[in-house]
């Protein structure tokens, strides 16, 4: 699998405040058929995503950037 790797934290806080640390990858990954396709990796389990629900994310992650006010410096 050729991957590009855009993303690769160790989060501290997680949603039910435990205090452990929750692994977070994503990227691109040509994993299936060669096709460029956005892959993401939360605590060690992949999901590669087609191309029609790639770009649905990545509609709603930039629109919710520019909600939260992230697209001004």
């Amino acid at each position: 699998m050729a991957t590009t790797m855009f993303f690769d934290e160790q989060i501290v806080k997680d949603a039910a405040r435990s205090g452990n640390k929750i692994t977070l990858e994503f990227g691109r990954s040509s994993y299936l058929e060669g096709e460029n396709l956005i892959y993401i990796i939360v605590d060690g389990k992949t999901l590669i995503l087609d191309e029609v629900t790639g770009r649905k994310i990545y509609d709603s992650m930039s629109d919710l950037g520019r909600y939260l006010g992230y697209d001004r410096k």
